[in-house]
Formats: C-alpha cells, structure tokens, sequence
C-alpha cells in the first residue's frame, strides 16, 4: 500500500492564522496535529496539539513543574487568552524538525520512518516534494493498516 492510497483529506491551517483557531478548528475535530499550508497547498510544517499546549503553560510551571498543582481553575480557564495574542507561525518559530511529508507512492515503512525521524503523529503526502498536498496519513491510520486483525 502506498501512501495516495492511505492518505486522507485533512484540515489546513496557514502561518497567519490565529493560534487560538488553530485550537480550536484541532479540538473541534479531535485532531492531533494540523498540517500547516502556504498559500499553494503546500505543506510548511506539522502543528501538533503539544505545541499549543506549550504555550498556554506559564514558563514558570514549565521551568517548575510542582507549580502546576497550585495552579487554580479560574486562572486554567484564561490560559487560551495567550492564544489570541499569536499566530500560527509564532508557534512554529522553533521548529527545528525536518518536514513530514511523503511523496504519493512513499511505502507504509517510510512513512513510517518520516514519522519518527519528525517525532509527527502525521505525514502530509503530495505528488511529488515542493507540490500542493494530496491529503494526509495521521498514526491512527497507519497504525490500522500495519496491526494484524483480531
């Protein structure tokens, strides 16, 4: 099986978008990444919901976990205001991982490997690299095409 045929359409989001609909349109759809696009369709990076994650979290509680624990609920509630401040591609400015994507006749192993040298729960698949994408192939679907049946 090849990648064109596991990959699936998949929610995009651009560098200028904000990262407070980026959360969203990802907990809206039970996502666990969202694959970045330019203006073309083409694929610039791989979100995932960990990176938004990271930046609700006050530095001092990521520098010191044990304050999380005091961390009160009336404050949780806010830390998405942080979000509305930043955008897409602020969230990205560290991404030092290599780019997830696959070109479409990539086998299920190389896919795979592309998953794990990115540490990405999903691949975006295009024709061939520097093209507009094809779909995606979140984990999940990978995982369903590799585990035996029952």
């Amino acid at each position: 099986m090849r990648a064109r045929d596991l990959a699936v359409e998949y929610p995009t989001v651009t560098p200028d978008d904000s990262a407070l609909d980026a959360a969203r349109l990802l907990a809206r759809h039970g996502l666990p990444a969202l694959l970045v696009a330019d203006a073309r369709g083409r694929p610039v990076a791989v979100l995932p919901g960990s990176r938004l994650l990271r930046l609700l979290i006050p530095r001092y509680v990521r520098d010191d976990p044990n304050l999380a624990r005091v961390y009160d609920e009336g404050h949780a509630d806010r830390l998405c205001a942080r979000l509305a401040e930043r955008t897409v591609a602020d969230l990205l400015r560290d991404d030092r991982l290599p780019l997830p994507v696959v070109d479409a006749d990539a086998t299920v192993m190389e896919i795979a490997s592309v998953m794990d040298q990115a540490r990405s729960p999903m691949v975006a698949v295009c024709e061939r690299r520097g093209e507009a994408m094809l779909g995606a192939v979140a984990v999940s679907r990978l995982l369903t095409r590799l585990l035996p049946d029952d």
